[in-house]
């Protein structure tokens, strides 16, 4: 017999888990869907838990560790009695109310939850190199947001990966901090928009390295360098470096439901007057429903927003 909730939540990022303390507090009985811990792509705690040094998270003077962070939303969620469950939806039917999710076989007849209201935090995951020595770095001098981690890197000389808009935009952020950027791309012609590109070669910190592709990361604790390719000639080398950011996009995990809920033209979740999605009762906050900030104090917010504007949708419906 599946389980009965007024308000399911599948994440357990910041979105998800702030979505849970407002909820919990207002007496709704959230039940929670962390992921699995085996997951990398729907690991509790989402992308925070990848992280080192968390400098930006408002109320902490000097700063946290990501897991730690996360930890902290956790335990405040519980107390307040949000129900936490380390278990992966494999399918969600948002056809009917109420609305049912499954864990586990997904041609059961017999769904695992149902749900008066839905709120996706699912998050999205970022794109990586999958080159030797990145996910052993990562958080260790391989990051995939200059925003989070750039100040860590003053007076270094750093590497960002990508030719679009997002490289672009990281590479002149990161020039605040560093001494030189270097740009790798495997093309030699960017496909980010003219504007940026002027802004970018404009730059006397920023170099571009054409026709380029790292092949792995080296380092004990830390990045130390990189090797990498040279995709017209073959050539291979290496260069010594401090760090590594990934730029190459990011991937809404929206598996579950995106036949199901309108979807923008980059595969990001649509929402609407506030954190409503295309489906009355479901909502959404976080990375899957931004392309924009990818911040965890934003993520943090609109997870306040749809727990508010699910429990104000629960009253109207007389629930």
């Amino acid at each position: 017999m599946a389980i009965s909730t007024k308000v399911l939540i599948i994440g357990s990022g910041p979105a998800g888990l702030t979505s849970a303390i407002y909820a919990a507090r207002a007496q709704l009985g959230p039940i929670v869907i962390e992921g699995e811990p085996s997951s990398t792509s729907d690991q509790p705690g989402g992308q925070l838990m990848l992280t080192t040094e968390v400098e930006n998270f408002p109320g902490f003077t000097d700063g946290i560790m990501g897991p730690e962070l996360m930890g902290q939303m956790r335990a405040q969620a519980e107390r307040f009695g949000a129900d936490l469950r380390s278990e992966k939806i494999s399918r969600l039917d948002l056809s009917a109310r109420p609305f049912r999710a499954w864990v586990g076989d997904t041609e059961a007849a017999e769904a695992t939850y149902e749900a008066s209201v839905v709120i996706l935090a699912t998050g999205a995951r970022a794109l990586m190199l999958n080159v030797p020595g990145e996910d052993r770095l990562l958080g260790h001098g391989v990051s995939t947001c200059a925003t989070c981690d750039g100040f860590f890197f003053r007076g270094q000389e750093i590497m960002v990966v990508g030719g679009g808009d997002s490289a672009l935009e990281e590479a002149t952020f990161l020039t605040r901090f560093a001494d030189k950027v270097i740009l790798v791309h495997r093309r030699d012609s960017l496909r980010a928009s003219k504007i940026m590109q002027e802004r970018a070669m404009a730059n006397e910190k920023i170099e571009f390295l054409w026709n380029a592709q790292i092949t792995e990361i080296h380092g004990d604790t830390k990045v130390a360098s990189v090797s990498l390719v040279d995709t017209v000639t073959g050539a291979a080398f290496t260069r010594d470096i401090a760090g590594v950011f990934v730029a190459i996009g990011h991937q809404p995990a929206t598996d579950i439901f995106a036949d199901q809920l309108d979807l923008h033209g980059n595969g990001y979740l649509a929402v609407h007057d506030g954190s409503r999605t295309s489906i009355d009762g479901v909502f959404a906050c976080g990375d899957v429903a931004d392309h924009t900030y990818r911040q965890a104090i934003t993520a943090a917010g609109t997870g306040c927003m749809a727990a508010i504007d699910a429990e104000r949708w629960l009253e109207a419906q007389g629930s």
